[in-house]
């Protein structure tokens, strides 16, 4: 059952037109108490998810631990080999046999050295773990087989765009992260609440546009420039 048009009077537009002139929200932020810090809404296009980060080859790191392996145990190995030869061993292998002989475990050097050591490995260990491609933001996955990624140069600079078509802002600072896009605005005329209300609606409307898996969350400050000194 639907209700009857209410009557309106000579100067009330009718329903559909107050409809039609209210503006659609772009995202449902929730504003904090102390700064403008706000939570993406859920995207509720696609399964953005579901979508999992970039996984970087890492050549450089592993290229140049396969050298240090391949040339130490090659070196090793033809050592051995010339001592089961019945030739004398190497004179650096001679030293360093004989120089850790006089090492005692609780010294210094050999605790620094143990150290170093164990935090290479643990960090070869991260990096094996790890997808890294930190600058690499992924995208939501309108096709299957289709991924794709943006840098947080680039995303940082539609945000940086955006923001500087709002009226009254004379200068705009963002900062991109993974989770957290901070955005520091001056503004040399209108009032500051005005100013970092339209801010919010157009950053918020751009972190849609991107089309980012995770959207981050929205940080907003705005601030009057520094006053110029005589």
């Amino acid at each position: 059952m639907t209700e009857p048009d209410r009557p309106t009077g000579p100067g009330q537009p009718a329903p559909q037109e107050r409809e039609a002139r209210s503006p659609r929200p772009v995202l449902e932020l929730d504003q904090s108490a102390s700064a403008s810090e706000y939570d993406p809404a859920a995207d509720p296009d696609g399964d953005g998810g579901r979508v999992r980060r970039f996984w970087s080859v890492r050549r450089v790191p592993a290229a140049l631990v396969a050298l240090v392996v391949v040339g130490g145990a090659g070196l090793l190995l033809y050592d051995v080999a010339a001592v089961r030869a019945d030739r004398p061993a190497m004179r650096w292998r001679r030293a360093l046999a004989d120089h850790l002989a006089e090492w005692r475990l609780d010294e210094i050097a050999v605790l620094a050295g143990a150290g170093v050591a164990m935090l290479l490995g643990l960090w070869l260990i991260l990096l094996a773990v790890t997808p890294g491609m930190r600058a690499l933001l992924p995208m939501r996955r309108d096709r299957p087989h289709v991924r794709a990624g943006l840098r947080r140069e680039a995303a940082a600079l539609v945000l940086r765009d955006r923001a500087m078509e709002v009226s009254g802002v004379q200068s705009v600072q963002v900062r991109m992260g993974r989770s957290k896009a901070s955005v520091r605005a001056r503004a040399h005329f209108r009032d500051l609440d005005d100013v970092r209300a339209d801010l919010d609606e157009a950053l918020g409307a751009a972190l849609h546009e991107l089309g980012l898996a995770r959207p981050p969350d929205l940080a907003v400050h705005v601030g009057r420039p520094p006053a110029k000194k005589r």
